[in-house]
């Protein structure tokens, strides 16, 4: 599955307009952690297929939109719905944790 770029350009028909919840990657190039969980959130993004959107954002290019949403490290996810945050998880984690946070947090929003 490829994934989308989030960018200041498409944040509005990304983010705002889905009709998902959406969950953005906040990653750099020069991050090894964020490297590491590259391949899991794309390997989620299969799992959750239909139910979650999974984007990505460039810390380093959108630093306007990271400043936006706060963010003061990475890797860091964001789950926001119609453009509100609903979550946030902090730091590299293996898949089944991530899936636990996810679906935790997906539960208690809806």
């Amino acid at each position: 599955m490829t994934l989308n770029y989030l960018t200041s350009e498409n944040y509005t028909r990304l983010v705002e307009k889905s009709t998902t919840p959406v969950i953005v990657d906040f990653y750099a190039d020069w991050c090894m952690p964020c490297k590491m969980m590259g391949p899991i959130f794309e390997d989620l993004s299969k799992d959750y297929a239909g139910k979650l959107t999974f984007l990505k954002l460039d810390t380093e290019k959108e630093t306007a939109l990271a400043e936006k949403f706060e963010v003061q490290g990475i890797p860091m996810l964001l789950v926001l719905k119609k453009g509100q945050e609903i979550g946030r998880l902090i730091g590299f984690a293996p898949k089944p944790v991530l899936k636990q946070r996810i679906d935790g947090v997906l539960s208690q929003k809806q």
